[in-house]
């Protein structure tokens, strides 16, 4: 018996062991807590044409469900210019994550999935390899109608991509699904 005991305790250690080596060779910070996301806010602006989407969810995933505001609709046919944020409201003040993905660019990125698909969304930030990370953005609506604008932010994509969640590969931080009106 207490060989089995001491083999458990060897085992156990050996795991423990392994988990927490490093790879001199990798040199992304993969040693970061995964940062809770309570508020996502999507601001658009033309001008005096301001459409704000907002996500909000203080008691994080498995609580109450979070509230969705689209502070009004897009107007057809306009160029936006976008900014995403990404809070954690459950600090004071709030801690701003965007900075966090902004500084790890290489290894986030969101990807913006519109229906119906005459929006177009083109990510004008990029990371230290020149790939897109999309915190800034450019939007341009097409003709009247109502739909949906999904964000997503993937955490070690497949950098580059082509532009979709599914080929960029990586686990997903966030998703989040708006309904949008354009007029």
């Amino acid at each position: 018996m207490k060989t089995v005991k001491l083999l458990a305790l060897f085992f156990v250690a050996n795991l423990a062991f392994v988990g927490c080596s490093s790879d001199d060779d990798d040199h992304h910070d993969h040693d970061h807590e995964e940062e809770l996301v309570t508020t996502v806010i999507y601001a658009l602006t033309n001008g005096n044409d301001v459409v704000t989407l907002t996500f909000q969810d203080l008691d994080g995933e498995g609580g109450n469900d979070g509230t969705y505001i689209v502070s009004g609709p897009f107007t057809a046919n306009t160029f936006y210019s976008g900014r995403i944020t990404l809070l954690n409201e459950t600090e004071s003040p709030a801690e701003d994550v965007t900075e966090e993905v902004e500084h790890e660019g290489d290894e986030h990125e969101f990807f913006y999935i519109s229906t119906p698909n005459d929006i177009t969304i083109l990510k004008t930030d990029v990371d230290d390899d020149g790939n897109p990370i999309g915190i800034e953005t450019t939007l341009k609506t097409g003709d009247a109608g109502t739909g949906s604008l999904t964000i997503i932010l993937k955490h070690e994509p497949n950098k580059p991509n082509n532009d979709t969640p599914t080929d960029a590969g990586g686990s997903t931080d966030i998703e989040v699904t708006f309904p949008i009106t354009v007029q």
